[in-house]
């Protein structure tokens, strides 16, 4: 069994904040006094692309700290 190294987890805490950020702003922009502004509708289209976007770099950054070890 591997021990865990724990500042190579820490790397990806930066990245937890960014997504948990994007869901609380996600939410905010739902509000309905944002309901006619188009910038809230293309701001909540990318929203899940931003999600799968950090989730791309966060295996990308998996894969290199486990080839390292």
């Amino acid at each position: 069994m591997k021990k865990s190294n724990y500042k190579k987890e820490l790397i990806m805490l930066p990245l937890l904040l960014i997504s948990i950020a994007l869901c609380i702003g996600g939410h905010f922009i739902l509000q309905p006094s944002y309901q006619n502004n188009h910038w809230a509708e293309y701001s909540l289209a990318a929203l899940p692309f931003l999600m799968f976007a950090i989730v791309i770099i966060a295996i990308k950054i998996a894969i290199k700290v486990d080839k390292e070890d």
